[in-house]
């Protein structure tokens, strides 16, 4: 499959790309949002292989500065001095509280029953909720259409599906059926335009494949 853009190509209107970091070196299940745990090295490398040669010229990336994104965006960066690279902490996954580090199916039901009875309003976890996030990855977006440079977030699975709905003019969520589903897998690059309102260009599977979860907010 061939990208939209490749490095030097100039885009037909203002784009951001959106990179998922690579596996995480955690055991299958385990609720891990604002976790700061480790992307497996070898995936790690060959994402960034694969984006030195995609991204656009001079584009300015922002990553979330957890380590399984962090390191990815070092790692791209190091090899493109084009690119300026920018840690923003408002692209970090949405912190999901006292069940971080849990087997999602471990955590009580009557958790995900208030989680869902209240989607935008409720604190999963107690320290975060939807719209909260939504918030914070909003204001990124705003400032995504102001440069002039293409943007490039590296970033989580919540990010991404929250970017989506910001594509389509969509600020705010009422229940969980109004989230974006599928999650993108681990190394997933895609692509969004800036202009409002935009459509979600196709998923381009790249490292890893799509991974339709139950739970779409992943990490």
């Amino acid at each position: 499959m061939q990208p939209d853009t490749c490095a030097g190509d100039a885009p037909d209107a203002p784009v951001l790309w959106l990179v998922r970091h690579g596996r995480p070196v955690l055991a299958a299940g385990v609720c891990y949002g604002s976790t700061d745990v480790a992307a497996d090295p070898q995936h790690t490398a060959q994402i960034a292989a694969m984006l030195v040669q995609r991204l656009p010229q001079g584009a300015e990336m922002r990553t979330s500065p957890l380590q399984r994104c962090a390191a990815l965006a070092r790692a791209v960066a190091a090899a493109r001095p084009d690119l300026t690279l920018h840690s923003e902490p408002r692209l970090a996954e949405m912190d999901f509280g006292c069940w971080e580090g849990w087997r999602w199916d471990d955590i009580p039901k009557a958790a995900f029953e208030a989680w869902t009875g209240q989607f935008a309003g409720h604190r999963f976890g107690g320290a975060e909720c939807v719209q909260e996030l939504l918030h914070r990855v909003a204001q990124v977006w705003d400032e995504a259409q102001a440069a002039t440079a293409a943007q490039v977030w590296v970033t989580h699975a919540g990010v991404i599906a929250a970017a989506s709905l910001l594509a389509r003019g969509i600020r705010s969520v009422h229940d969980a059926g109004d989230w974006p589903a599928p999650s993108p897998g681990p190394g997933s690059l895609l692509s969004l335009a800036l202009d409002p309102p935009a459509a979600l260009r196709s998923p381009k599977e790249t490292v890893a494949r799509i991974n339709p979860n139950r739970l779409r907010l992943r990490g």
